[in-house]
Parts: structure tokens; sequence; C-alpha cells
């Protein structure tokens, strides 16, 4: 499941991930599931068509990363691989970050950080957005929370993750 709340220039996706990493760090090795939270960057796209025309969206660079992944192995509620990634480079995650906070309380950890926004999104232009997503945090940490359930239900995340390109 994707999901996306969009604000103007930022957006908020959700995703039910099965990941296995192909180059684990020491004591992260086997499968992990779980729902992936990213703060992304919503450009602007040239109008097309007329005036009723749909138009397009395109949610692009992310500038911040959580995954709030728990190992196959150990099961629902482990809350052993949760992490966040506080620097993005070219969409690519800088080194996973794991904070107790996080462990101890999930969603109120998550609350916190989308009301403490990255550098790059209190730059100009992104001031109405950043404005109604702090608006909607709790309705995207309710989201992150139902999807997190349904993945400990065996509703979601069910196979590995793949990339659609290499």
């Amino acid at each position: 499941m994707l999901q996306a709340f969009c604000f103007g220039t930022l957006g908020v996706t959700l995703e039910d991930l099965y990941f296995i990493d192909p180059t684990p760090a020491p004591g992260q090795e086997g499968p992990e599931r779980g729902v992936r939270v990213e703060l992304r960057v919503l450009p602007p796209q040239e109008w097309r068509g007329s005036v009723y025309a749909a138009q397009r969206f395109v949610l692009d660079e992310a500038l911040w990363r959580a995954d709030f992944f728990e190992s196959v192995e150990r099961g629902p509620g482990s809350k052993d691989r949760m992490h966040h990634h506080p620097e993005m480079e070219g969409n690519e995650p800088g080194s996973r970050v794991f904070d107790r906070a996080l462990t101890q309380d999930p969603f109120a950890w998550l609350e916190r950080r989308l009301t403490t926004l990255p550098e790059a999104c209190l730059a100009p232009g992104h001031e109405a957005s950043v404005k109604e997503l702090l608006a909607n945090v709790p309705q995207i940490v309710e989201a992150a929370r139902t999807i997190l359930a349904r993945v400990h239900a065996d509703q979601l995340a069910l196979t590995p993750t793949r990339p659609t390109s290499v």
C-alpha cells in the first residue's frame, strides 16, 4: 500500500515494505518489514490540457525518511529495526540512525519529527505547504499507525519489495 499526503510543494508518503538488505550491517541480517514514512518535495508541473483536465503530480526528492521496521525473525512488536535517515542526498539515504525515543514510542516520536521539519522545508516557497503539513500531522501519524497495524496483522508487507529497475 502506498499512501500520500500532498501539501502544495511538500508531500509525505507512507508505504508498507518487506525489505531484504543485500549488504546488511552486523546484527541487521535477515528480512525486515514495516512502514516507511518519507517527507518529499512536490515540484510544480507544467499545466496540461484544458482548464478541466486532470493534472500531473510528482512526489519527487526525499528530504527525510523514517523506517518503522521489525525483523521478520523477531516479529511484530519487537521494534528492533526501527530507525530514521535524517539526511538524504539525491534520494539516497544516509546511515541508519537508531533512536531510543523512536523505539519507546514510535508514533509520539513521528509526531515530534514531523513538527520539527528539516531545514530544506523552511526554504522560501514552502511556507504555505509547511503550515498545511503541520495542520495534518495527526492524520499522517494515524495513517502510519494503521499501516503498521496491518503489517502486524499479516495484511501488508507479505512479500519482498523489489526495485523496479537496477
